[in-house]
């Protein structure tokens, strides 16, 4: 694996070297091998590598990769470039455009929001082509938990997003005391109205880190 840069490879070495990880890396390389994986494998940590640890201000919490192709690439709720946008991804964004004013872009991807300091984790880093969940059973929630927890360990006013139940379970794992955790219903369709519009996340997020003296998140991605 490439380096990931940015204060990651230092703080992620223990769990790179646990047996628990070496057992993931088995399961990937056969599942790599032998089925349609997504995202590729060189796009795998790519929530890192945009996202120096040191420049971190807010993770955001998806739950597993879009499953089909050209959608994913290692950033949760992120499509590549020229991908049609998923419901989920305009849903967020018109909360965004309700919230800051921002006109909704045309484009899915994320990455300027990862560069800004947006850790845009998925709790399930890999999944086969066309089965949502799929891999959420090889070993991934320990992996995302522990870096989870590591966060809320070595970091101080650090905003946490987490929507829907599977990124709302994670909250145990946050040390309130030293971080804002924010937690509404998932930007689905199915759950976006009860709850999701008009959580004003975006702005809440701007307004704590201006309170604890860090600039804000630039949210606008036109």
């Amino acid at each position: 694996m490439k380096p990931l840069g940015g204060g990651w490879d230092e703080l992620l070495a223990p769990l790179f070297k646990d047996e628990k990880y070496l057992k993931i890396r088995e399961f990937l390389k056969e599942e790599y091998s032998r089925y349609t994986i997504y995202p590729d494998m060189y796009d795998l940590y790519n929530c890192f590598r945009f996202t120096p640890f040191e420049s971190l201000k807010a993770v955001i919490l998806g739950q597993d990769p879009y499953h089909e192709p050209g959608q994913a690439h290692g950033l949760c709720f992120s499509v590549k470039r020229g991908v049609p946008l998923p419901p989920s991804l305009q849903n967020i964004y018109k909360e965004i455009e309700s919230d800051l004013k921002i006109k909704e872009p045309d484009c899915g991807d994320l990455t300027k929001w990862a560069k800004e300091g947006v850790l845009l984790l998925n709790t399930t880093l890999t999944v086969r082509a066309h089965l949502a969940n799929s891999h959420s059973k090889c070993g991934w929630a320990w992996f995302t938990d522990s870096v989870i927890k590591l966060i809320s360990d070595k970091t101080m006013g650090t905003v946490f997003i987490l929507w829907g139940g599977n990124a709302r379970s994670k909250a145990p794992l946050i040390d309130e005391s030293k971080h804002l955790i924010l937690q509404c219903a998932h930007p689905s369709p199915l759950s976006a109205y009860n709850g999701f519009f008009g959580c004003r996340h975006f702005s809440k997020t701007n307004e704590y880190l201006i309170s604890r003296g860090k600039t804000p998140i630039d949210w606008d991605l036109n």
